[in-house]
């Protein structure tokens, strides 16, 4: 009973409105979980009604059983962390392969046209993109450098803490800043927001990748997409989650870019 496979089936269906209320429900999944309707629809300012028909529209009988499902789904998410700090990596493979998919398919589904097309009109008037990344995510990051060089654009991509000090001086309001974390939590990227934020007026667009749960770098972006990515470790207890889905956002991206 996991409420992105209940969901994904209509979220092509969705209008503008019922996409914000989805965001904000996988955004606040655990703190929605414990709110009742009347409580849910203000927070988001709708109606009871309005909000029932879109819990109903995305696949849910009622508000019962969206909530049992949304209390299942983060019940299970908090059990898997915590066997990811416990446990090898030791996965079914066919099951992971299905899951793999899946959760390239959630990531695809929750991309919101009108933002595509926000992101692709920036880039059209772009001096520069700076991509930040950590870990494994400078895999991913080190693609979509190469990728978009080749589509002609000028990226920089620090790779060590010292260089992406560095590059802060050179970032203007022209600048796209591209951070790839999926945690959304990492402090150095939270500072170097914060220090964009400074100059609220004269200051680059700050697009981020994270994971679909609520974090940091999510809520001060500029624009956010989320994954959905099952957290796994290797052996050695190193994080070797997939980052597919990041090149497959920015992929597409590209792709809406160039048909425009």
């Amino acid at each position: 009973m996991n409420f992105f496979e209940i969901v994904s089936t209509h979220l092509q269906s969705l209008t503008d409105n019922e996409r914000k209320l989805f965001d904000y429900i996988v955004k606040h999944m655990s703190d929605v979980k414990d709110m009742s309707i009347r409580e849910v629809s203000a927070t988001c300012f709708v109606s009871t009604a309005t909000f029932l028909r879109f819990v109903r529209k995305i696949g849910f009988s009622g508000y019962s059983e969206f909530i049992t499902v949304l209390k299942f789904t983060t019940r299970d998410n908090e059990a898997g962390r915590k066997e990811d700090h416990t446990s090898q990596f030791v996965v079914d493979q066919t099951s992971y392969r299905e899951d793999y998919l899946k959760n390239i398919e959630e990531t695809v589904h929750v991309l919101r046209p009108e933002i595509l097309h926000q992101l692709t009109a920036k880039l059209s008037h772009t001096r520069t993109i700076f991509i930040f990344a950590r870990g494994l995510s400078k895999s991913a990051a080190r693609y979509i450098t190469n990728l978009y060089q080749l589509s002609g654009f000028s990226v920089s991509f620090p790779e060590d803490q010292l260089y992406r000090r560095a590059a802060m001086d050179h970032i203007t309001s022209d600048d796209l800043i591209l951070i790839i974390d999926y945690t959304g939590e990492e402090p150095e990227f939270v500072s170097l927001i914060q220090q964009i934020f400074k100059d609220p007026i004269d200051r680059p667009m700050v697009l981020s990748i994270t994971g679909a749960d609520n974090n940091t770098i999510q809520n001060l972006s500029d624009i956010n997409f989320y994954t959905f990515v099952d957290q796994l470790k290797s052996r050695e207890g190193v994080e070797i989650g997939s980052r597919v889905s990041a090149i497959v956002i920015m992929e597409l991206v590209l792709y809406q870019w160039l048909e425009e």
